[in-house]
């Protein structure tokens, strides 16, 4: 089994094995989606939200799409990762949270809606009911940005999407660096959209993932097509010292949006992956993601799985 370095216990999250006879690396939870509008009053939609281990249970932050349309972000908590109570308190306005544990505290990185276009807000917790926000990350402009876990050549690491004023992605996924989580830097290159699944745009999904084989990301892919946009999932490591540079990366999608679910929504055709908990022990991941920009659903995988997959599939050699 790959060696895994940043993760923590998830043995009371309902772990459900592999279906008999499926051949892919990435399968979903039997009852999704575990989060919906109704876990929420005044609530159209919740998705696109991010969860970490906590204090024996979990605690997340939550995209709540309201009953007037605005977009807001909450926090809650659950005992088993599938039965969440969500505060109606609002932490921050915004959208598609992620949720980074650094040493001891959880940082929260998040889209920040600004005259001038989409921003990165950074805020830090070591509760989940206290905030102090720091500097934007990013500006302008820009959208998913995702921390990683620890310094890396002593600096702070985030991997972010370029955006235009106009909101049209580049489609670019780059990596910053700062010294104190308020200056930021040091812009590199990460990866481009490819072709056909991801042909469109690409952006980081949930906080990296650091095995000895180097950084596993879980990453979004857009394809455009007479329909529109669908958005799936895909995976690729990074070099564990430079995560600029890309090992490793599957040419194809782990999971695509064909459940009903996934399909039919306020955004149709949309997997959108925001937190992966790892198990240091067995190496299981559960993966939330957002579901048609409506609902959060919950798939599995395993470290070695998706490893294995990525490289016999490899799109850089």
């Amino acid at each position: 089994m790959a060696a895994i370095i940043n993760g923590e216990s998830i043995k009371n999250l309902p772990w459900q094995d592999k279906p008999e006879g499926y051949k892919y690396p990435v399968w979903r939870y039997t009852q999704n989606p575990v989060i919906t509008r109704d876990n929420l009053f005044m609530a159209n939609s919740i998705f696109n939200s991010a969860v970490v281990p906590y204090k024996g249970g979990f605690a997340g932050v939550f995209r709540v799409d309201t009953r007037t349309r605005d977009q807001v972000i909450v926090t809650g908590f659950s005992d088993d990762g599938i039965n969440w109570n969500l505060s109606e308190k609002v932490i921050f306005e915004g959208y598609d949270p992620r949720i980074c544990k650094i040493e001891d505290k959880y940082y929260l990185s998040w889209v920040k809606l600004t005259p001038k276009g989409t921003v990165i807000g950074v805020a830090e917790t070591a509760d989940f009911e206290t905030w102090a926000e720091h500097e934007e990350a990013c500006y302008p402009v820009a959208r998913n940005g995702v921390l990683f876990p620890r310094k890396i050549d002593n600096e702070y690491k985030m991997l972010i999407r370029p955006c235009d004023r106009g909101h049209t992605p580049y489609g670019d996924i780059f990596i910053q660096s700062s010294p104190d989580l308020t200056f930021w830097g040091k812009y590199r290159f990460v990866m481009s959209p490819v072709k056909n699944w991801e042909m469109t745009k690409i952006g980081a999904g949930p906080t990296p993932i650091e095995t000895d084989e180097g950084w596993l990301v879980y990453y979004h892919g857009v394809l455009t097509s007479c329909n529109g946009f669908t958005y799936s999932m895909g995976a690729a490591i990074l070099d564990r010292d430079d995560p600029s540079k890309v090992l490793h990366r599957a040419d194809s999608y782990l999971l695509a949006p064909h459940e009903l679910y996934e399909t039919v929504g306020d955004v149709p055709n949309v997997v959108f992956p925001c937190a992966a908990l790892v198990d240091a022990d067995t190496g299981r991941v559960a993966i939330y993601y957002g579901a048609a920009d409506t609902s959060v659903g919950l798939a599995f995988t395993t470290i070695d799985e998706t490893i294995k997959y990525i490289k016999d599939n490899d799109l850089i050699g």
